[in-house]
């Protein structure tokens, strides 16, 4: 089985868990039961040993894919001269939706003529580490491994092959064939394979659920529809379990196609606490922010011995994620190696207080006062700060060269003390007055010396460096500098220059720095980072530039996938690189969007 492009891919979940479903109809990636959980598909990073579970036509056809309107139901459609079909995907979540049980749903429609399919479903357990045994039952068939137990309920008659399951059934126009994929205990046999009427109805409530959830989005701007996906994809990211939202459901999808930068995603950053917080209460989602922010006061009680956070943790809040490559796997289209945990977690990142501080502030502001208890550890952690803010650490790219003095880290330790002070003003709050003042001014004033290049005529990577860095965007979005600032501007018109100009943008697509300028102890290259180019945009809307920013705007749209998914960068022939989808350019995305378009509405009066 030849590899898909990542852009080929839907994402389906229930907010415990979730799978990529191909064009093809294939399902190549899908941990269970959370989204950390081991693998039993991963024909997405190894064709041959990962496991899939695929339902296609027979025969040669086309593929269309789109998801049921406003909600995060997938449909994949088979087209061809003899027959039009379907398979509707989907995670039942709802009123009647058992919440300990997280059912994989695979209904197949034939719309019009007569399609013959070829169904094969084949677990590879523990990313294709653990042995199983399979057996066919009455009702279907169930996979017994060491940990994990798995039943296929069906009415279409199966055939064993090896340790999997395989079928080949003809459905006539308007015949239907349903396949349920759910977790057993060990010696259970499958349970009866729902009827037509059951299956509808779970559905139903699953397109009922999602509808109700998104009717809280207040935003009704000129981007309506991939504001609309990319809530709907955030939300699939949202651990209904404990609060957290992590970057991305996979692990391992290259940077490069053959490259080695290839990393585990399905973690929650600190990091993300602040833009996504923010992009939440924007659009009306409060109840989301609030749970994330439950499980960063969690994370907040647990601080390390010194008095500081991880950069990153599990979903259940667990700080250990050691590193482990998974030789056995060849990686996405040969893209070694494969890799399980991130050793990020043991950096110092000093960017985190920022992002982190910046979120309890706005927590605080759209929702409701945070509490005492939350303060008293906040207090420590800025203390903390003012104590550490001028050593080296390994910046927002979590680069493996050693560490540097950033200047983002220095903009974002700047960020936590100035939205400190202004919450402890705002509430009365307790503070250390004289030692945050002092702090957050001397950091004003070194950025200014040290981070700004003169040469260059811009902010650079670091100190006494000459290399971009296309996080310096954030600066007047977190109200560092005037977004009309004559060295904020040098710096945007810097970053605006293509690549072969020492600059960072290929047309609307930004690099986050530049590979060769400023080695980060890796091998390869990567392409362009999206989350980056969507910041390009709100920097150029909040300094006036809306024209040009609608132009980029409208061009990153174009980077979607036919669903309106991203990965994490964008290649150079405009293909999905890196793990896909990710939550943080769905993040940037909706703050772009939203303040694009008040910006052009206040222009126009609308």
């Amino acid at each position: 089985m030849a590899y898909l492009p990542i852009e080929d891919y839907g994402i389906v979940g229930d907010m415990y868990t979730a799978a990529l479903v191909g064009k093809s109809g294939s399902i190549d990636w899908f941990c269970f039961p959370d989204f950390d959980s081991p693998s039993i598909f991963a024909a997405i990073l190894d064709d041959e040993k990962g496991g899939y579970f695929r339902i296609s036509p027979a025969s040669p056809v086309r593929h269309k894919q789109s998801y049921w309107p406003d909600t995060n139901v997938l449909i994949t459609r088979f087209l061809s001269a003899d027959g039009a079909a379907e398979i509707v995907d989907f995670m039942p979540v709802g009123k009647k939706a058992d919440p300990v049980v997280h059912d994989l749903v695979r209904h197949v429609h034939v719309i019009r003529g007569s399609v013959k399919f070829l169904m094969e479903c084949k677990p590879a357990f523990n990313y294709a580490r653990d042995s199983h045994r399979c057996e066919i039952h009455k009702e279907g068939a169930c996979f017994f491994s060491e940990r994990l137990n798995l039943a296929l309920s069906t009415k279409i008659p199966l055939r064993k092959k090896e340790n999997h399951v395989c079928a080949e059934f003809q459905l006539e126009e308007d015949q239907t064939a349903t396949f349920y994929l759910r977790d057993i205990q060990s010696g259970e046999e499958c349970t009866a394979c729902p009827t037509e009427n059951q299956t509808k109805l779970f559905l139903k409530e699953t397109v009922d659920y999602w509808h109700r959830w998104l009717s809280k989005c207040t935003y009704s701007g000129r981007w309506r529809e991939m504001v609309y996906r990319s809530a709907l994809t955030l939300k699939l990211l949202h651990s209904q379990k404990t609060g957290a939202i992590i970057a991305a459901p996979t692990t391992s999808l290259p940077e490069w196609i053959g490259g080695s930068r290839n990393w585990d995603y399905r973690y929650t950053w600190i990091r993300d606490a602040g833009f996504t917080l923010y992009a939440l209460l924007r659009i009306g989602f409060k109840e989301e922010a609030q749970h994330f922010m439950e499980w960063i006061h969690n994370r907040c009680k647990e601080l390390e011995p010194d008095g500081s956070l991880q950069t990153m943790y599990a979903i259940d809040g667990h700080h250990t994620l050691t590193e482990e490559i998974l030789s056995h796997l060849e990686g996405y289209a040969g893209s070694r190696p494969v890799r399980i945990g991130n050793d990020a977690y043991r950096q110092m990142q000093l960017d985190i207080y920022g992002e982190l501080m910046d979120a309890v502030y706005l927590f605080d502001k759209y929702t409701f006062p945070i509490s005492y208890d939350l303060w008293i550890h906040i207090r420590r952690l800025l203390n903390w700060v003012c104590r550490n803010w001028h050593r080296k650490d390994d910046g927002i790219w979590e680069v493996r060269s050693g560490p540097q003095h950033f200047v983002y880290s220095k903009l974002m330790c700047w960020v936590a003390l100035d939205r400190g002070l202004r919450l402890a003003t705002k509430r009365s709050l307790p503070a250390d007055w004289d030692f945050w003042i002092k702090s957050r001014d001397q950091l004003f004033e070194e950025i200014m010396a040290n981070g700004w290049n003169r040469k260059r005529k811009a902010f650079v990577q670091s100190y006494g460096s000459s290399s971009l860095d296309a996080a310096n965007l954030i600066m007047p979005l977190v109200f560092f500098l005037s977004p009309r600032d004559p060295r904020y501007l040098h710096t945007l018109r810097a970053i605006r220059r293509p690549p072969k100009n020492g600059g960072l943008t290929s047309d609307s697509l930004v690099y986050r720095y530049n590979v060769d300028l400023s080695p980060d102890g890796l091998s390869g290259t990567e392409g362009s980072f999206n989350m980056c180019s969507f910041w390009l945009v709100e920097a150029l809307t909040r300094a006036g530039d809306l024209k040009r920013a609608r132009i980029i705007f409208e061009k990153m749209l174009h980077y979607a996938n036919h669903l309106g998914l991203y990965a994490e960068e964008t290649g150079p022939s405009g293909e999905a690189l890196g793990n896909f989808p990710q939550g943080f350019t769905h993040v940037s995305l909706i703050s772009a969007a939203f303040n694009l378009d008040r910006q052009l509405s206040k222009k126009t009066g609308g």
